[in-house]
């Protein structure tokens, strides 16, 4: 592992953050969150793009400063490309060309979604690295799908959701029980103090490993429709046994996928990534696996979860030692496929 010290960006949605690695230990990892979305019940992007701006350059400085180094000891700057909010990206993405400009380094393009799966290979987030060939659960409010990982740069996506990821159907489901943004950690919350038998709510048939949960959102939508015209506080007299009912049908969804795929490709070699990989219940699940099927199964430390650089950090540092590099030509996607950024 190179030991060229490599100062990353993330800034695909709203929140913003900046880290320092050197080999595959995170020297820093700063993030600023953006609380100005909770009053809208979702990210506004204009608002986000405009936040970044704000808070870049005091992220960058803090986490330069956290590691210990000066801007001249920084061998390369990594940055998301995408997917991601475009307006967040650009922001992002021209600070980071800015900055290789103004250091003469190279720039190290990289895709959020790999992001999530290499952080599983940053010196603190397990105890041991995942072997090849893994599967890792990508799971998260913008993106869900079970990808098979071969290498660093060989990975396929072999199930994925058709409509809305999980992370999204936990915040529209919190926003029919009139819970705050972002609902999924409070959700999870609630659920510890709830029955997760207490009520039910359709599941998808789907064939393959593909995955649906609009279908749950709106199964949920009409049974509390159905309970309010007969008691108006239903919603708050059940709080916490709905939260724990739906996040047992979410996971329960999500395990049925990993479980049936892990099974007919014969890999016990298991991991999850994303911000919804911080949720208890499907680490619960996923250490009830452990046990049942002998897997090997890979949780990354919480702060490694949610979109933070130091997983930026860790993806442009294998590429540093590949020699991949961008030219200032390079500009933000918001749709960047990850088997695509392999090509």
């Amino acid at each position: 592992m190179s030991d060229k010290i490599i100062l990353a960006i993330e800034s695909s949605c709203d929140d913003t953050s900046a880290a320092v690695i050197c080999g595959n230990k995170i020297l820093s990892n700063i993030a600023a969150s953006q609380a100005i979305h909770n009053d809208y019940g979702g990210v506004v992007p204009e608002l986000a793009s405009r936040a970044h701006q704000q808070n870049l350059i005091p992220v960058v400085e803090k986490s330069v400063s956290q590691a210990k180094i000066q801007q001249k000891d920084i061998s390369a700057i990594g940055f998301t490309r995408g997917p991601g909010l475009l307006g967040s990206l650009l922001v992002g993405t021209s600070f980071a060309k800015s900055l290789s400009m103004s250091l003469n380094v190279p720039l190290i393009e990289v895709n959020h979604l790999q992001a999530h799966i290499l952080a599983h290979f940053i010196a603190d987030a397990n105890p041991v690295p995942p072997k090849f060939p893994f599967l890792c659960l990508t799971v998260s409010g913008g993106h869900t799908m079970i990808v098979l990982v071969r290498d660093y740069f060989d990975m396929e996506i072999i199930g994925k959701t058709i409509d809305d990821a999980a992370g999204e159907a936990f915040d529209k489901i919190g926003k029919i029980f009139n819970l705050d943004y972002p609902a999924g950690p409070i959700v999870d919350k609630l659920a510890a103090k709830g029955n997760p038998d207490a009520f039910s709510f359709n599941k998808p048939k789907m064939a393959g490993y593909d995955y649906s949960f609009s279908g749950i959102k709106t199964s949920v939508l009409y049974f509390i429709q159905k309970e309010l015209r007969k008691n108006p506080d239903f919603i708050k007299e059940n709080l916490e046994d709905l939260c724990a009912s739906v996040q047992k049908s979410i996971v329960e969804i999500l395990m049925d996928k990993l479980e049936k795929s892990a099974t007919e490709l014969q890999i016990d070699e298991i991991a999850i990534a994303g911000g919804v990989s911080a949720n208890s219940e499907l680490r619960s699940a996923m250490k009830k696996n452990e046990k049942q099927r002998n897997w090997k199964i890979y949780i990354p430390k919480f702060e490694y979860t949610t979109d933070n650089a130091a997983m930026i950090a860790m993806v442009a540092q294998l590429k540093y030692e590949r020699g991949e590099f961008s030219d200032l030509s390079v500009s933000a996607t918001a749709r960047y496929d990850l088997e695509e950024s392999f090509k």
